[in-house]
């Protein structure tokens, strides 16, 4: 990005702060040159989705399967991918969940087989995902108030990968989401298990 780098992300920020999240995606699309969107299709995902083919409809949108996903999940994923005709590129682990059920399982919190776990399902995928594209935005649907992590960055941001971090709905509640859900006729999930967090407030490593 040549003018929102580390130095204005704030003013940028500052400047988006009153914005609908369709003008902030359109903005930044103005300037990105490869720009990506990861999702792992959790309840609420399905509206950063609808907001951001809207403006890029063949945005690369990446998804790192884990493997431990519910059927609701996975139908999920079907029925947003063929609303949206999403450009879905999908990253698995190495490691196939018959194999990891025989050897670890779905470690505790507090076991130390849980980072290597984490690391394997979820961490290595991303990197590889990453690795590949090499994009100079990532759309997310962070929000505030989701972890201590999240309520510290804003709508722009930058992580330590010194990739744009966006996340057009930042300043949203689910009130709010659940009314852009019904606005654009799009249905929600929320049966999804993600075995790297196992608590809600939890981060996994991707964005911190």
């Amino acid at each position: 990005m040549k003018k929102i780098n580390k130095q204005s992300v704030q003013k940028y920020n500052e400047a988006l702060k009153n914005e609908q999240p369709l003008y902030r995606v359109s903005q930044v699309l103005e300037e990105a040159v490869n720009p990506i969107i990861t999702t792992n299709f959790r309840p609420y995902e399905v509206a950063i989705l609808h907001l951001i083919t809207q403006v890029k409809k063949d945005i690369p949108v990446i998804w790192c399967d884990t493997g431990y996903n519910t059927i609701q999940t996975y139908k999920h994923v079907e029925y947003v991918r063929e609303l949206l005709d999403l450009n879905l590129k999908i990253y698995v682990p190495k490691q196939s969940v018959a194999y990891r059920n025989v050897i670890m399982g779905i470690p505790e919190l507090d076991n130390p087989s849980h980072a290597l776990f984490s690391e394997q399902v979820k961490l290595e995928p991303f990197k590889r995902a990453m690795k590949e594209w090499s994009p100079d935005v990532w759309f997310t649907n962070l929000r505030k108030g989701q972890t201590a992590f999240r309520d510290s960055i804003d709508v722009l941001s930058y992580g330590a990968n010194d990739v744009l971090k966006v996340s057009p709905f930042y300043d949203y509640d689910d009130n709010q989401l659940d009314e852009y859900l019904e606005q654009n006729n799009l249905k929600n999930e929320f049966k999804y298990y993600d075995p790297t967090k196992v608590i809600e407030n939890r981060e996994c490593g991707i964005h911190n």
